[in-house]
C-alpha cells in the first residue's frame, strides 16, 4: 500500500469584473491511495450556458476520478487511463446538454493528479498549469489558443510585443470541450516528477491578467509561506490591477509538503 503524502492546496474561485460566474474549481485528496486531483474549468456560450458548462465538466471528471481514486491499488496504469475517459465522460455531457436545451456551449478542461511525487495531467483549452521549482516558474501544459501563434509572429519580426498582447483573436480557442471531437489535447504518457520545494499552479485565463514574470515573482516571494498565502497574493495581485476586463478568476495552489 502507498505511503499517504501530504498536499497543501489551496483554492480560490472569484468572479472578477464579469457579471457572472463561468469558471469551476475543485480539488480532493484521497488517504486509502495517496492520491488527490485538482480540476478546473472555464465554461463559455453566455448567460448561464458558461456556468453550466463549466459545472457539468467539473462534474464529470469528479464522478470519473472519484471512482477510480478512492482504492487501496492504484496503479499509474489506472491513471492513465481515466484521464481521457475523464475528459471523453465530460465531453459527453457537454453534448447532451447542448442537443437536449439546443444550446451552444464549451469549457475548457484542466485536470490534474497526484499519486506520490508523480504528477499526471490532461489539458483541453488555454487553462495554464505552472511549475515553480528552483525559483523559476515555467507553464507546462500546452496552450490550446491562438496565443502561442501570434506570440510566434513577434519572435519573427511580423508584429511588436504590443500588438501580440493586444490581438483581437489571441484569446480564440484552438481546441476546446463542446461535445463533437476535440481537435487537440495535452496529456504526457510519462508523469512529472515532484521535488519538495516544487510549487504548482493552476488557473483558468483570468489568472493570466498576471504576466509569467509576475506570477513567478510573486510566488517566489511567497514560497515558503503556506498555498493559501502563495493563492492569496496572487488573488490580490490581480485585484490590484483594477482592470475593467478582468475574466473569472481561478486559482489552485498546490505544494507537496510530505515527499
Amino acid at each position: 500500500m502507498l505511503a499517504t503524502p501530504a498536499y497543501d492546496i489551496a483554492l480560490i474561485l472569484d468572479q472578477g469584473r464579469r457579471e457572472t460566474q463561468e469558471d469551476a474549481i475543485a480539488a480532493r485528496v484521497f488517504d486509502s491511495s495517496g492520491a488527490g486531483y485538482v480540476v478546473v474549468a472555464d465554461g463559455m456560450g453566455g448567460h448561464e450556458a458558461g456556468e453550466i458548462a463549466s459545472d457539468l465538466v467539473v462534474s464529470a471528471w469528479r464522478d470519473m476520478m472519484d471512482a477510480q481514486l478512492d482504492g487501496p491499488d492504484l496503479t499509474e496504469g489506472d491513471l492513465l487511463d481515466a484521464l481521457p475517459m475523464a475528459a471523453m465522460q465530460a465531453n459527453a455531457a457537454v453534448g447532451g446538454h447542448g442537443d437536449i436545451h439546443d444550446v451552444r456551449l464549451g469549457a475548457t478542461l484542466l485536470g490534474m493528479l497526484m499519486l506520490g511525487g508523480r504528477v499526471f495531467w490532461i489539458s483541453i483549452g488555454d487553462s495554464p498549469l505552472y511549475l515553480f521549482r528552483d525559483g523559476a516558474l515555467s507553464q507546462i501544459n500546452e496552450d490550446h489558443s491562438m496565443a502561442p501563434l501570434i506570440d510566434a509572429q513577434v519572435a519573427q519580426g511580423n508584429l511588436t510585443a504590443d500588438q501580440a498582447r493586444k490581438h483581437p483573436d489571441r484569446n480564440q480557442l484552438t481546441s476546446v470541450i463542446m461535445g463533437s471531437a476535440i481537435p487537440k489535447v495535452d496529456c504526457p504518457e510519462h508523469p512529472l516528477a515532484l521535488d519538495q520545494s516544487d510549487i504548482l499552479i493552476l488557473g483558468s485565463d483570468g489568472l493570466q491578467y498576471l504576466t509569467n514574470r509576475e506570477i513567478e515573482t510573486l510566488t517566489r516571494v511567497n514560497a515558503q509561506s503556506p498555498a493559501r498565502d502563495i493563492a492569496d497574493a496572487l488573488l490580490q495581485a490581480l485585484k490590484a490591477r483594477n482592470d475593467p476586463d478582468q475574466d473569472n478568476i481561478s486559482i489552485a495552489v498546490v505544494k507537496p509538503a510530505g515527499l
